[in-house]
């Protein structure tokens, strides 16, 4: 990301890295980073506020000369060390051209914190007010474009921000027994530098109790503090009480282990819950499966596999599990996951039955179809094999079809093909999706495979949602999981990536971003255009045979091995090998 900011000549770019980065302002550690390609300096973005002050003209210790900051390090004709402190400069450092000689940063930031008259009552160091527009977040709100600025710890804030805290210490319902004391320069080392009851960063300004070791970040404490208490909630009947210490427990509503302030039941003996799972709805629909689940606790005896990761449930926990499918069931994470799940809580709503019929049968052997405005009948006319079905766009060839009754009318499709469902639930979409004709969209390419669409059906996740409009063709939104390829010994899942987890196609070696099927165990993945390659093709070139799809040396009998320089070979009489990738290929099993 390339950004300007006043105070350097030359843009800049932001460089984020949990950890932080060697600073050439400081020697902490505060994470994101801002580089300059052309004056070769990195520095934390907490350390930028240096830039407001480009000159100094009244420095105790070299009055009536221009300390004037530099950014590519001290001159060569100069010491390289600092004047007051005799440490070695940085490439940050302010400098004198009359007299040669260098300061570095924390020698200034001495001089600029003993003239500042602005102070706190709660924090220990003088700020001096900044302007950073949109280049820092505030310490307590994060949002940007804060006033203050500490240069000794670098914490920041808005002037609105700054008075919220009417007293440096307060009595917070999450920890009665002793009051919490605000500190804005980070949780001391000696304690969990993360929040106790939340787990998330405290940062720079948090609340902190000196006998319990206790650390409350700014959202718990302040902006969206977490309940002591809950009631009526989806998954227990009885009150949940908040237990706000660093312990270790399994949750009963998920089977999943937690690290700090559960919820707790005294009256069912101490059940345990994580903050999220005290909230867990009763009642959902999923995309991996036809009906509503429910939450059930325990699920109760059996040999159970979640339909979502097909891994073992813990039948002694909470889970959800379909009332009409006696051996479906979900892990409670797997079933609430954001993929999975669109959010909405169905208990007490009334389950609507909807039409999902593609077709009215008038009698035997003919329908009305909802996509085509005639009567399609099924009367055992032939047609050229080489005729596309309008759904699949794929040849006729000699499957049971039906065409449009009107002889002007050239509409036809599989018999297969006409009982495609009017709308399905599936894994690549958290609502339902439906059935339309492409023609009807403004789309090319299936969202899935990245593949130009053929101008047959497609499905479309429902519009006139939170969730962005996407298009999948019939292929893609036909898998199922868990999903058998030949190229595989195992089961292979649907994937759903994004934010940096990346996945590599094994067969083209294209790198996906947004969706895969793989097996995690073997790290083995494939993209859905590799995952629903056809098993049988005939080509004009080779019309006697067929050509099947194959899988490196074993698949192909010993027939084929791959060779990336040649893109296709002849071995062993008539056989006919095409590579694809590499990696998978397609090979003639004829002999001549």
């Amino acid at each position: 990301m390339s950004l300007y900011f006043e105070g350097h000549e030359h843009h800049v770019s932001i460089i984020k890295h949990r950890d932080g980065l060697e600073c050439d302002a400081c020697d902490r550690s505060f994470g994101d980073v801002i580089s300059c390609g052309e004056c070769k300096f990195t520095v934390h973005r907490k350390c930028v506020f240096m830039f407001d002050i480009q000159e100094i003209f009244d420095h105790p210790s070299h009055d009536g000369h221009c300390l004037k900051l530099l950014t590519t390090g001290a001159p060569d004709d100069t010491d390289q060390k600092c004047h007051l402190c005799g440490k070695k400069t940085k490439r940050l450092l302010y400098h004198c051209s009359d007299c040669k000689l260098n300061v570095d940063i924390d020698c200034i930031i001495d001089y600029i914190c003993a003239r500042s008259p602005l102070k706190l009552p709660w924090h220990d160091h003088p700020l001096i007010k900044v302007d950073l527009g949109a280049n820092m977040p505030c310490d307590f709100c994060n949002e940007s474009g804060i006033d203050y600025c500490c240069p000794r710890c670098r914490f920041m804030i808005h002037e609105r921000c700054a008075s919220v805290f009417d007293s440096p210490e307060i009595t917070h319902p999450s920890h009665v027994r002793h009051p919490l004391k605000l500190r804005s320069n980070g949780a001391p080392d000696y304690t969990n530098l993360n929040c106790h009851i939340c787990g998330d960063a405290t940062g720079n300004l948090l609340y902190h109790c000196d006998i319990c070791k206790f650390n409350l970040n700014m959202r718990c404490a302040i902006r969206e503090p977490t309940p002591v208490a809950l009631s009526n909630m989806k998954v227990h009947e009885h009150t949940l009480t908040l237990m706000p210490r660093l312990i270790s427990f399994v949750c009963d509503a998920c089977g999943m282990k937690g690290d700090r302030a559960p919820y707790v039941c005294v009256q069912c003996d101490f059940m345990i819950f994580h903050q999220e799972c005290a909230k867990l709805p009763r009642v959902i629909h999923v995309n991996h499966h036809d009906h509503r689940v429910s939450y059930k606790y325990p699920l109760g005896p059996g040999e159970w596999r979640c339909g979502v990761c097909w891994e073992e449930i813990d039948w002694s926990y909470g889970a959800y599990s379909c009332s009409l499918c006696p051996n479906y069931a979900m892990h409670s994470l797997c079933a609430t996951r954001k993929d999975v799940w669109d959010g909405r809580e169905l208990d007490g709503v009334l389950e609507e039955i909807e039409d999902i019929e593609p077709f009215k049968r008038n009698d035997d052997n003919t329908i009305t179809h909802f996509t085509h405005e005639h009567n399609l009948s099924k009367d055992g006319i032939t047609l050229k094999k080489s005729i596309l079905c309008v759904a699949c766009v794929c040849p006729i060839g000699t499957d049971t079809f039906y065409n449009c009754s009107e002889s002007s009318c050239s509409f036809v499709l599989h018999e297969t093909c006409a009982n495609i469902s009017k709308k399905k639930r599936h894994f690549l979409s958290p609502v339902p999706l439906v059935l339309c004709l492409q023609n009807q969209r403004n789309t090319e390419t299936c969202n899935a495979c990245q593949q130009v669409f053929c101008k047959g059906f497609i499905y479309s996740s429902f519009p006139k949602t939170v969730y962005r409009e996407k298009f999948y063709d019939l292929q893609c939104s036909s898998i199922t999981v868990p999903f058998f390829h030949g190229s595989h010994d195992h089961h292979l899942l649907f994937l759903k990536l994004g934010r940096g987890n990346v996945k590599t196609c094994e067969c083209c070696g294209i790198v996906q971003k947004e969706y895969a099927i793989g097996c995690t165990k073997c790290n083995y993945f494939l993209d859905f255009r590799c995952a629903t390659l056809p098993l049988t093709v005939r080509l004009p070139r080779y019309d006697d045979h067929p050509l099947t799809l194959c899988y490196g040396d074993e698949k192909a009998s010993g027939k084929y091995s791959p060779n990336k320089e040649k893109q296709s070979e002849t071995v062993l009489n008539c056989c006919q090998t095409i590579h694809l990738h590499g990696h998978f290929a397609r090979i003639v099993n004829a002999v001549a």
